[in-house]
């Protein structure tokens, strides 16, 4: 039986009122976006699977409400992409309907082939998200990057939008995005890290320190692979000396804990998975020793 995010919150959602508040309020840590030094509160939101429903008014509702609170707790940054089903229509629809655009570093993708079919997709993602321009736009899974970045690059250019990269999400993908990054100038780069899939910090995260590049990590919960490990388990001595309450604040802090990574982006389609995702991006991050211990046990799992 699949195991739900709201099993491995549900002891944080009964916290005591007054403490999530004063939790609440302390600020997210930031991290600096290298190539231009703007910071960037760490913790995004990603929006493949979690935001690819029907763009209806009861579909959007609890999404609108997860974006709300994303923002009042300090969040910016949102990720999507044309190929994410109706992402990009229904955080337009929210986007429109609750004003918050300009509070929002808003990243999208391009995933075709060709100057003109490229163009055609920007185009598209901005009207399907009601924009006129967005913050960042990746080449999706390194689809014909030398193209897609000189049509990126002459679009930073013409201010719409600024900041490029170039993302993946598989391990089979890191050869191929470490020649890219050895090769390219790129703001940014996104690529898979959790704290039981490793191998993008062996290489590629300190790669993208050296070359100046930030950090973007997506399915940092494995798409749901790590609460499935954990199921039933108490979380581990090192959670209570980091102030973790939830086994996702757990998991993002270990990731948060790796000093190149800027910002990690979870999938959070409801209100608590957003406010308890945040809860990992104030207070205290794991230094070495405790990052050890934090792998020692998830392996043990």
């Amino acid at each position: 039986m699949p195991v739900s995010r709201r099993v491995v919150i549900a002891a944080a959602a009964l916290a005591p009122l007054a403490q999530r508040v004063s939790y609440a309020a302390e600020p997210l840590i930031r991290r600096p976006i290298p190539s231009s030094g703007e910071m960037l509160p760490a913790i995004g939101i990603g929006t493949s699977r979690r935001y690819e429903v029907e763009p209806t008014p009861d579909r959007i509702a609890p999404l609108k409400d997860a974006v709300e609170t994303f923002v009042s707790l300090g969040g910016t940054v949102i990720d999507t992409a044309p190929s994410y089903g109706s992402a990009e229509d229904v955080l337009g629809a929210i986007l429109a309907e609750t004003g918050l655009r300009e509070k929002i570093f808003l990243a999208s993708k391009v995933d075709t082939t060709g100057r003109d079919a490229t163009l055609a997709e920007f185009e598209r993602s901005l009207k399907r998200m009601r924009v006129d321009r967005l913050d960042l736009v990746a080449v999706h899974n390194l689809i014909d990057v030398p193209e897609n970045l000189a049509v990126l690059r002459d679009l930073k250019g013409a201010k719409r939008i600024r900041y490029v990269g170039v993302t993946v999400w598989r391990d089979n993908q890191l050869d191929a995005l470490e020649a890219v990054m050895k090769r390219e100038a790129l703001d940014f780069i996104q690529v898979n890290y959790a704290i039981d899939n490793r191998a993008a910090a062996e290489r590629v995260i300190p790669l993208a320190a050296d070359r100046g590049m930030a950090v973007m990590t997506n399915v940092p919960f494995g798409r749901d692979r790590l609460f499935k490990a954990v199921q039933g388990k108490e979380l581990p001595a090192v959670a209570k000396d980091l102030g973790c309450t939830s086994w996702p604040q757990l998991f993002l802090k270990y990731v948060l804990g790796n000093p190149a990574v800027t910002c990690p982006i979870p999938g959070m389609a409801k209100a608590a998975y957003v406010a308890d995702n945040l809860g990992a991006a104030r207070g205290q991050l794991p230094d070495p020793a405790q990052r050890k211990q934090m792998e020692a046990f998830i392996d043990a799992v």
